[in-house]
């Protein structure tokens, strides 16, 4: 799943976040968009599991900061 992550101005450690969310999934990827300043993340983890990352890492988020992205997937690489 892919998410976009709102943190308004708050600063945020992206280090410590992906930490957290690479104990959860070790394939997932995290950057920030240059443009809007939000963060990008495709991930397995559910958002509830998300909010649960940024915490453990320091970033309490309220449920509408990470919005989920409709699904890009042509169903080709696995079938």
């Amino acid at each position: 799943m892919e998410y976009v992550i709102r943190l308004d101005d708050a600063p945020a450690d992206l280090a410590a976040i992906e930490r957290q969310l690479l104990d959860l999934d070790p394939a997932a990827l995290l950057d920030r968009d240059a443009a809007s300043g939000a963060l990008r993340c495709s991930t397995s983890a559910l958002a509830v599991e998300l909010m649960l990352v940024f915490a453990q890492a320091g970033h309490r988020l309220a449920p509408d900061a990470i919005e989920r992205l409709p699904s890009v997937c042509c169903g080709g690489c696995s079938g």
